[in-house]
This record gives structure tokens, sequence and C-alpha cells, in this order.
């Protein structure tokens, strides 16, 4: 499974365009694709402090950003482009019209990432998945 991400970067790519373009979209584009209204945001699950969708769609592009890019030294790198691209696309809505910046929204983009984080090094450390 590392092999194909990491030989297929354009899949993680591919992810980050289509997040940046629903992230930036004035309005919920996925409503309108569902609900044929884009003021309509599809919920996966309840919103418990955090916002659900927002911590799924980071916990996924994580996951991918780690399997695309499995070298220890890209680790850092692609660490602070998904904590700075969580918080840069949350405070975009401040001025993107029909969107608005909450911090649930916020806190769940960094804490996906940061989930993902303690789970890739608890796995690390302690020897999972290993052949």
């Amino acid at each position: 499974m590392k092999k194909f991400f990491s030989n297929n970067k354009i899949v993680f790519y591919i992810f980050n365009f289509f997040l940046i373009l629903l992230y930036l979209y004035p309005g919920s584009l996925l409503g309108l694709l569902i609900y044929s209204n884009e003021k309509i945001q599809p919920q996966i699950t309840a919103d418990f402090l955090i916002s659900s969708n927002h911590f799924y769609v980071f916990v996924i592009l994580t996951i991918l950003g780690f399997l695309t890019f499995p070298k220890f030294n890209q680790f850092k790198s692609l660490i602070i482009y998904l904590v700075s691209l969580s918080i840069i696309l949350e405070i975009f809505h401040l001025v993107i019209p029909e969107r608005s910046f909450q911090w649930s929204d916020l806190f769940g983009n960094v804490i996906g990432v940061i989930v993902v984080i303690f789970i890739q090094k608890f796995i690390n450390e302690y020897g999972f998945f290993k052949k």
C-alpha cells in the first residue's frame, strides 16, 4: 500500500486540489451536488466540540500524506504543510462570501492532523505492522 502511494503521488495532489476547491468555494459545493442547495452542508456525523467533517477530511489527508511521503526526512515538511494548510484554509473563511470562520472547524482540522501523527508515532515506537 505504501508503495502504491509513494509511486503515485498524484493521488495526494488531487485530494489536496479538491480539498482546497471545496474550502474556497463560496457556499457548500457538496451541498449543491447532493441536495441541489449550496446553503446546506452535508454532515457525516454529529459534531462534538470539533467539526467531525473537518476532522475526518484531515485524518484522510494526513494518512494519504504519510503513505505518499514515507521517508523520515519528508515527515517534518509534510507536518508543517498539513498544519499550515488546516489553519490557512479556515482563515480564508473570514473573507469568502457565504462562508464563516469557526473555531470548531479549525480545531477539527488541526486535531485530525495531530491524531494521525500520534498514531504514526505509536506505531513506529511499538513496532506494529512490522514484518
